[in-house]
């Protein structure tokens, strides 16, 4: 009896034990690729999160849905690809679906105590404090009331932001406690070759890898402050990158310099059981920024909603691994370029919505930096390297295919080469697939879609499972798929965005004899952004008259109409010339991205350097 009783005793505690809630600890940083020494970066002297990766597992192929911070965030929180729910533009600050519930409000509900050290930034219209049990500067596990209660606590390191790289004052202040034996100087490593070669790119290469020290440093007191407390071996342990470098070509783009991610996982003894892999190991599994809010949610035992695209990659009975991941470009800060890639372990497939654009808009936040600088020099003085004169092209391919395992800074595009024929169709199929699948709402310009939100009061991600909407038709349009024909009868379709994609594309076709005066009827349409595409067109082709239609956008009510505006009069350049008076006008509008804009374009018609912030 006392035997039997015992191994009853025991079973139950063994079950307890397997069936409690880990603690879960994320810690995050910005603006980094996995210029770690773990992953094999000689230059790198990164000893913390080298001892972690040597305890933990290494994923080799995981990526951000976005190059860019804030839409990022907004696929974690969600666990939905920014690009469904309408948060894929900067800053845009896009309405949450109804009933759409966060993971750390789940974690709640379920038991936990889940705290925020400190940025938010989820994109989306809401009190994002809210949310979390504690989101301040001080938010932390110690926080409890109870220490038995399980937490999910993240901290997210802003050291090694961008902005730390670019400014010399808050650079020396990221360093400031570190070794001087721990900084590499400028020349001491190698600076990517598409880059200019040149001392001030040396420098500030050098200060990239200095802050990811001085970041690593910050991992090692938030790992020796869980060691105090006694909580590593009840501590799940996440550190991953928001996204890649914060220099140009690599955040806010869509090559693996932007979207490749370091990720590392630990856990103690007693959960390795929800570690798919062993302990020190190097797996080539394939993991989205979508998988993270599922996974959270399975280490914890809580139920996955089903309207979450991703998967958890951590934890008990999972399903198959991914095939590819998925990434897009829409608004990087004040200039529109719709991209989106698709890539498995090996090969990278790059869909340009707006090939005619340069790959290297002027952005006001990027074009500050020494690094752009240096580009930009070297553009003009004939100097850019072979391999960054990419980055300098006017125009963009229409599709890029890369293999990343031969060709990992993703230089030589094989979409012409006859032997990645199959590859080639197999990704753009995978495209076609996940944009109608997901509903691409970044198809929809930017004004029609919170124009469409404001007038249903709903969200652009209910919106378009309310109703049959043809996003195939959209997609179709926006990539020329069209005939003259077909483009000129749907320039008429309900649905604005067609009518736009449309009436854009109508300008390719100028010389036809139906477009000049199809054009004319749409500067009549009842959305500024159809009106304005056709006025760009008109005016390109000498229609001076047409210029109205935009001097008059940038007084709209609407601040998304009037960027639209200021853009059409900035690629507009010189025909730009007789709305000198207007643009200089708007230099006093409340939305600091179409002050950029007009300054941009003003700085090129009056041959001035004014700089906004």
């Amino acid at each position: 009896t006392c035997l039997l009783l015992f191994a009853c005793l025991s079973f139950s505690c063994q079950e307890k034990t397997e069936a409690s809630q880990p603690n879960i600890l994320w810690i995050t940083c910005e603006d980094i690729s996995p210029n770690l020494g773990c992953y094999g970066d000689p230059y790198a002297r990164t000893p913390n999160l080298d001892s972690l990766a040597s305890r933990g597992v290494l994923y080799n192929h995981a990526f951000a849905t976005a190059p860019v911070c804030a839409v990022a965030r907004s696929s974690i929180i969600s666990g939905l690809y920014a690009t469904s729910i309408g948060s894929q533009h900067m800053r845009c600050r896009a309405r949450r679906p109804a009933g759409m519930s966060l993971y750390p409000e789940l974690l709640r509900e379920g038991g936990y105590y889940c705290t925020n050290n400190a940025k938010t930034d989820y994109n989306l219209d809401m009190d994002h404090k809210s949310i979390w049990d504690q989101c301040d500067g001080e938010a932390h596990w110690r926080s409890r009331e109870n220490t038995d209660q399980p937490f999910f606590s993240i901290f997210n390191l802003t050291t090694s932001h961008e902005s730390r790289v670019n400014d010399q004052k808050r650079y020396r202040q990221a360093i400031e406690d570190l070794e001087e034996d721990m900084l590499r100087k400028p020349g001491e490593v190698p600076v990517p070759s598409y880059f200019p070669d040149v001392s001030d790119v040396q420098e500030l290469w050098s200060r990239y890898y200095n802050i990811i020290t001085a970041m690593d440093k910050q991992v090692g007191s938030i790992l020796a402050e869980l060691e105090e407390d006694g909580l590593t071996d009840e501590t799940i342990v996440l550190f991953y990158s928001d996204h890649g470098a914060g220099v140009p070509r690599h955040k806010r783009w869509l090559f693996d310099a932007g979207i490749h991610i370091p990720l590392i996982v630990y856990a103690p003894e007693k959960y390795q059981h929800l570690i798919p892999h062993s302990a020190g190991s190097e797996v080539n599994e394939l993991v989205s920024f979508i998988d993270l809010a599922p996974t959270a949610l399975k280490l914890a035992d809580i139920s996955i909603p089903e309207t979450m695209h991703g998967r958890a990659f951590l934890g008990k009975n999972l399903t198959p691994e991914r095939e590819y991941i998925y990434a897009g470009r829409d608004r990087m800060d004040e200039r529109y370029d719709v991209q989106r890639a698709v890539r498995d372990q090996r090969y990278k497939y790059i869909r340009y919505y707006q090939p005619d654009l340069p790959i290297c808009q002027y952005m006001n936040t990027p074009e500050k930096g020494a690094i752009m600088q240096a580009i930009r020099r070297a553009e003009a003085q004939g100097t850019m390297p072979g391999d960054g004169l990419h980055i300098i092209a006017q125009d963009k391919p229409q599709e890029a295919l890369y293999d990343c395992l031969n060709d990992p800074s993703e230089l030589i595009n094989l979409v012409d080469q006859p032997k990645y024929a199959d590859k080639l169709n197999e990704l753009r199929e995978a495209h076609h697939a996940w944009s109608d699948d997901y509903k691409d709402t970044g198809l929809l310009p930017e004004t029609l879609l919170r124009a469409m939100e404001d007038q249903h009061d709903q969200s652009i991600y209910e919106l378009m499972r309310a109703q049959d909407f043809p996003i195939s038709l959209v997609r179709q349009a926006a990539l020329k798929e069209l005939s003259i024909d077909e483009m000129i009868t749907n320039s008429s379709h309900e649905q604005s965005a067609i009518r736009f994609w449309c009436t854009q594309n109508m300008g390719d076709h100028y010389s036809s004899d139906r477009v000049p005066s199809q054009l004319q009827a749409m500067l009549r349409d009842s959305v500024p952004l159809v009106r304005f595409a056709a006025a760009e067109s008109l005016l390109r082709n000498q229609v001076k008259s047409a210029g109205q239609v935009l001097v008059k956008g940038l007084n709209h009510h609407d601040e998304w109409v009037r960027l639209a505006a200021a853009l059409s009069l900035d690629q507009l350049g010189e025909l730009a010339r007789p709305h000198t008076a207007s643009l200089q006008a708007a230099l006093r509008d409340d939305n600091k991205y179409v002050v950029r804009v007009v300054n941009h374009a003003l700085n090129l018609l009056l041959g001035t350097q004014n700089e906004v912030p």
